[in-house]
Order: structure tokens, then C-alpha cells, then sequence
């Protein structure tokens, strides 16, 4: 009876280990998922001063692979979480063209509308934080099945609440800055 019940749990574990080779198709889902990256810097690296407001202060090149074919428009926030009295808006872009693989040092996609940052400027506004500790900059890239309605004055707030329930997916890339 004990070696018919080894063998038993033997041929389970068999015939799932047979099923879980189905890694290739995960993947390439992987392969095809929605990535934001920038020749600029590196996920995690901090961003080169050019980019902040010791610098020339303009946007760094952006580069967007893996856009869902469903999507009709894509929004970019960029924020500091570690700011000291808030999470810190630096630029967010709404609307902008899915077919969008490119977003070139300093500019905006045709389009695309920028929206009130906390400098209370409609532009990207670059690192600025305070001397001491380092800061991480979040650019997240979000592909939604629709296209906003807001207008510039909107903030960040207004954005993920229009974009609740239109998000099909997301990317998040982080660069560093210390002052």
C-alpha cells in the first residue's frame, strides 16, 4: 500500500512538472509589454545635470516600445515622492499619440497637451530638490483606452482620477538626483 502511494505522488508531481514549461509565452508578453526608457540614463541612475535646474532644465529623451494596439492615448507623470512636504509634480502630459516611439530632448509630441506643474509652470520643470539626500524622479508612462478631457490648468490629482479605469498598462522609469 505505502510504494502505491509513492508511486502515486510520484506520477502527480511528474505530470506537473510536465505542464510547467510555459514560460516562453510569458515571455514574450514580457517581450511585448509597454517599457519607458531614455538613452539619457539608466532605470535607477541618477539623471545628468543638464536635465535639472542646476542645468539647462529641459526634458530628457524619452523612448516608449510595447504600446497596447487598443490604446488611444498615452499620459506622462513625472514626480519626486521624495520631496519634503509632498510628492513633487515635475510634468505631466496628457494625450499623447499612441503611435508615439519617441519623445525628443526638450519637447512635447504633436498633440500632446502639457498640464500645471508644481512650480506652477505648464512645462517640464527638472530636478530641484533640496541639498542633502537623494531624490528619486519617477517617470510613469500609462496607456489608456481613451483620450483625457482636461484642460492645462488640471493637476495630477484631476489625471489618475480621469484615468481610473482607463489604464491598459504601465511603465516606470526612475532616475536620481542629488544636490
Amino acid at each position: 500500500m505505502k510504494w502505491l502511494l509513492a508511486f502515486l505522488v510520484f506520477a502527480v508531481v511528474a505530470c506537473i512538472r510536465s505542464e510547467a514549461p510555459v514560460q516562453p509565452e510569458a515571455q514574450e508578453v514580457v517581450a511585448m509589454s509597454l517599457r519607458l526608457s531614455s538613452p539619457s540614463f539608466a532605470d535607477n541612475a541618477p539623471i545628468p545635470l543638464k536635465f535639472t535646474c542646476g542645468g539647462a532644465d529641459v526634458s530628457p529623451e524619452l523612448v516608449i516600445v510595447g504600446v497596447p494596439e487598443n490604446a488611444k492615448s498615452l499620459v506622462l507623470i513625472v514626480d519626486d515622492p521624495d520631496a519634503p512636504s509632498k510628492t513633487w509634480e515635475h510634468w505631466t502630459v496628457i494625450n499623447i499619440p499612441p503611435d508615439t516611439v519617441r519623445i525628443a530632448e526638450g519637447s512635447v509630441p504633436a498633440g500632446a497637451v502639457q498640464l500645471m506643474n508644481d512650480f506652477g509652470r505648464v512645462e517640464w520643470g527638472g530636478p530641484c530638490p533640496p541639498p542633502g539626500k537623494v531624490h528619486h524622479y519617477r517617470f510613469r508612462l500609462s496607456a489608456l483606452d481613451t483620450v483625457l478631457s482636461l484642460g492645462s490648468s488640471a493637476k495630477k490629482g484631476d489625471v489618475v482620477a480621469a484615468m481610473n479605469g482607463h489604464v491598459l498598462a504601465e511603465s516606470v522609469l526612475v532616475g536620481t538626483y542629488r544636490r
